[in-house]
């Protein structure tokens, strides 16, 4: 009987190690997650304002089109404090808000969607801008010095674009003839105000 035994139990003992392997990297995947999303978090926090703020713009990037109730269960939030931050986020521009499609009669509630983190960083790039450049002109605002009130900083923003804007760099090396036929789109897409040999 032994003999029947030792069979069954090397299977098992492997499935319960497989198991126990298993369980320690799933532990370790969460463990590294979180550590990553802290510091997301952090960031953003300084972006947006506050951390409940940051909280909530993450989890509408993982979960679009959630409503203010998803996003309080999904955070651990307090529900009030989620409709607040949503109302405030929207109100920036920092986040979308829609009625959610429902083909019953009832409460269609709003469902949010957080903008891309490449448009978010551009809306807090004039402000960190015009900030660095006051730093950099502090002589000229007290007063001493001859600073003559440059703004020196500039930050650009580019996202990744289709092959489309690769065609358009190297026309503006020529005397940038080819960007005056769509000056609309460049300064919308480039920030295309400030040339880099001014």
């Amino acid at each position: 009987m032994s003999t029947d035994d030792s069979p069954e139990d090397g299977p098992e003992g492997s499935s319960d190690d497989r198991e126990g392997v298993r369980d320690r990297l799933e532990q370790e995947a969460e463990r590294a997650t979180e550590e990553f999303d802290d510091g997301i978090v952090d960031l953003l926090s300084w972006m947006l304002d506050t951390e409940t703020r940051a909280r909530i713009y993450v989890y509408l990037r993982q979960h679009p089109a959630s409503t203010s109730e998803e996003v309080a269960d999904g955070t651990g939030l307090y529900p009030s404090t989620v409709r607040e931050s949503l109302a405030e986020l929207n109100e920036d521009g920092k986040v979308e808000r829609r009625k959610r499609e429902s083909d019953g009669a009832g409460n269609n509630p709003y469902e949010y969607t957080a903008m891309a983190p490449s448009e978010l960083v551009g809306s807090v790039v004039e402000d960190v801008q015009d900030e660095l450049n006051t730093v950099f002109n502090l002589d000229c605002h007290l007063g001493v010095g001859n600073s003559g009130g440059d703004e020196p900083v500039t930050i650009s923003v580019n996202d990744a674009e289709p092959a489309a804007d690769n065609d358009a760099e190297p026309a503006a090396d020529n005397d940038a003839e080819p960007a005056a036929d769509n000056d609309a789109e460049s300064a919308a897409d480039n920030d295309a105000e400030t040339p880099d040999d001014a």
